[in-house]
């Protein structure tokens, strides 16, 4: 039973960090976006070329993840990127965060812990 926890626990944390590892695509984007005068620039090319490596190991993690988890769960806890954003954007572009950003990263909690007690809940019944 314990190995069993540690399991989930292992698979919920690779869950999260492959949806931070993803949340980068966002800033890898907007990087590039600076440099779309000129898409051919080397600038432009690392950037953008950035976005599909992230995504193509994302793909790979996230179908590793549902062959593991329930994709209730796992779909649940794909709002977090926009949590990630929030704090990239305040961290690497120096964006404010405001107060309705807060509001919504709330609620995507409570949306992440009823959806994730639920399965948990309907877990120890199956």
């Amino acid at each position: 039973m314990r190995n069993c926890l540690t399991s989930k626990k292992s698979i919920f944390l690779l869950l999260h960090i492959s949806l931070l590892f993803s949340s980068l695509s966002g800033v890898c984007s907007k990087m590039a976006s600076r440099y779309t005068g000129n898409v051919f620039s080397v600038e432009f090319l690392f950037w953008f070329g950035l976005v599909f490596v992230i995504m193509f190991a994302y793909a790979i993690i996230w179908q590793q993840i549902l062959k593991r988890m329930p994709l209730t769960v796992a779909y649940a806890n794909r709002p977090v990127t926009l949590i990630w954003g929030i704090i990239w954007g305040a961290l690497i572009f120096g964006e404010k965060i405001t107060w309705n950003m807060l509001a919504g990263a709330a609620v995507i909690f409570t949306g992440i812990y009823l959806v994730t007690g639920e399965e948990e809940k309907g877990g120890e019944h199956a």
